[in-house]
């Protein structure tokens, strides 16, 4: 471990050398308690020989630091767990003004624009105690979830052409969305580069059916209550701040959609690293540099899957805010269902950051993270402008969320990035193998939990056990100054794939 540096108590550098050609060192954030999983993890790896299984955390943020025309260091987070290529929690800028730079797919991840949104309600817990099964299952009646679950928003070609190029407001303008929840979203829910030429037909196939559905995986759509408040004012400003406050969040990405423009794309690269003479360490990191043909469409078309993300939410929004003016004999706007805020969690962005002190643009991959941008930063909404760009960190399946702000740390020290949620500690698999079904909604039930669930294994998968403790990865993030803890949320009903 010669070449791992402990920088603070949250804080570790992976000094260059540890892999072949590294241009910055990495460094990782982790407490005491979370680092014991990534050690473990290289140790494992180290005593298996090159060859067994797949590429620790550790080793992948250093394969990262050696990618053409990165700037700074190779960052993760303390939710980070292996991934593809990137690890998840990984965050790494490249110098767009620099010949050579990168865009790679596995940096965002296959699920572009996996994200999760906050809908805020004037509920109280009591309000919904009585009805807590009714209102999960008038839920997982009105949106659409699992595997291969069809949308019920009504989706021609046409329209799907449409939602890939202009996101949000095409929600608007269908009448899906209301005109003040772009103001609360990343990007105003548009990304403007988007060219639904650029994404194949198969993509599209994919996608058509699957508008406004939450999928399976890690995804949920989950009622919530305000738990504990550190933030008063930012709490204030979310209108999130009084203690037992229903809310609902919505964790979901691009579908089949995004999965098939990543894949595309990293067939595309793979050739293009061929023809101009591209080495990475992992083959995994197929990439292309940013102005080549193959970067450009890879940009254009991971724009498109974008947009459909946020259509998607915002389809989903609007179920929910059905099911409950439904369940609760009233309207959305009387119930106060506003967007607090809508984040994405795996996306690469051209911004503009200080690099050795000059003003950069670069394109900045955050997979399995969440853009933590500042107070007073010009590109979140006038409402958070003295409090910070809000940060929504959700939790595993029974276990708290977060509602976090931006600091001016985090800008300085991780291109205004922070953690995106508990992150694995075991595999899919493991989870399966090792955790009981009826354990786990048992323990669920024992917590005053309603959960209703598209498929039994995922209960396994998605169990608290198979995930790092929420809290400490929020707590690491915190004491580490990247951004700041605002509000505590519990979950009282969850919808899964």
């Amino acid at each position: 471990m010669g070449f791992i540096e402990q920088l603070s108590p949250y804080h570790y550098r992976v000094a260059q050398g540890f892999v072949p050609g590294m241009k910055v060192p990495g460094v990782f954030y982790v407490n005491d308690r979370l680092k014991g999983l990534l050690f473990e993890e290289l140790q494992a790896y180290c005593q298996r020989g090159e060859h067994g299984g797949f590429l620790p955390a550790v080793k992948q943020i250093a394969n990262v630091a050696a990618l053409p025309g990165i700037v700074k260091k190779s960052i993760a987070l303390p939710d980070v767990h292996s991934g593809y290529g990137f690890a998840i929690g990984n965050v790494a800028a490249f110098d767009m003004s620099h010949p050579e730079a990168v865009v790679s797919p596995g940096g965002v991840g296959f699920d572009i624009n996996c994200g999760v949104r906050l809908i805020r309600t004037n509920l109280t817990e009591a309000d919904i105690t009585d009805v807590r099964e009714q209102l999960a299952q008038a839920l997982f009646d009105h949106i659409p979830v699992g595997v291969g679950s069809q949308g019920i928003i009504p989706t021609t070609a046409k329209d799907l052409e449409e939602a890939l190029e202009m996101g949000m407001d095409w929600s608007l303008r269908e009448g899906y969305s209301w005109a003040e929840d772009k103001e609360h979203c990343e990007e105003y829910g548009r990304m403007l580069n988007a060219d639904p030429s650029k994404v194949s037909a198969r993509a599209k196939k994919r996608g058509l059916p699957q508008m406004g559905t939450l999928g399976a995986g890690n995804h949920y759509a989950e009622i919530q209550v305000v738990d504990e408040v550190f933030d008063r004012v930012a709490a204030r400003k979310m209108g999130i701040d009084q203690v037992g406050q229903v809310c609902i969040m919505i964790h979901s990405g691009s579908r089949g959609l995004g999965h098939q423009v990543a894949t595309d794309a990293l067939v595309a690269m793979e050739k293009a690293m061929a023809r101009d003479g591209i080495i990475t360490n992992d083959r995994q990191l197929a990439c292309a540099r940013i102005n080549s043909q193959e970067g450009q469409d890879y940009l254009t078309a991971m724009a498109c899957a974008a947009n459909y993300a946020w259509v998607n939410r915002s389809s989903m929004t609007f179920l929910c805010r059905q099911a409950f003016a439904k369940m609760f004999n009233s309207t959305p706007d009387d119930l106060d269902m506003h967007v607090v805020y809508d984040v994405s969690h795996n996306i690469a962005k051209v911004e503009e950051h200080l690099v050795d002190g000059q003003l950069k643009t670069l394109l900045v991959h955050r997979k399995g993270s969440t853009r933590a941008f500042p107070p007073h930063h010009p590109l979140i909404p006038v409402d958070y402008q003295l409090t910070g760009q809000p940060v929504l960190i959700g939790g595993t399946m029974g276990t708290c969320s977060y509602v976090l702000t931006g600091t001016e740390k985090g800008m300085e020290e991780t291109f205004g990035s922070t953690c995106h949620g508990a992150g694995r500690a075991r595999s899919r698999n493991n989870s399966r193998n090792k955790l009981d079904y009826q354990h786990v909604l048992d323990a669920l039930k024992t917590k005053g939990i309603a959960i209703r669930v598209a498929s039994p294994k995922l209960v396994m998968e998605e169990a608290p056990e198979s995930y790092k403790d929420v809290s400490e990865v929020v707590d690491t993030c915190h004491s580490a100054g990247i951004s700041k803890k605002a509000v505590k949320l519990r979950p009282v009903a969850v919808v899964k794939g």
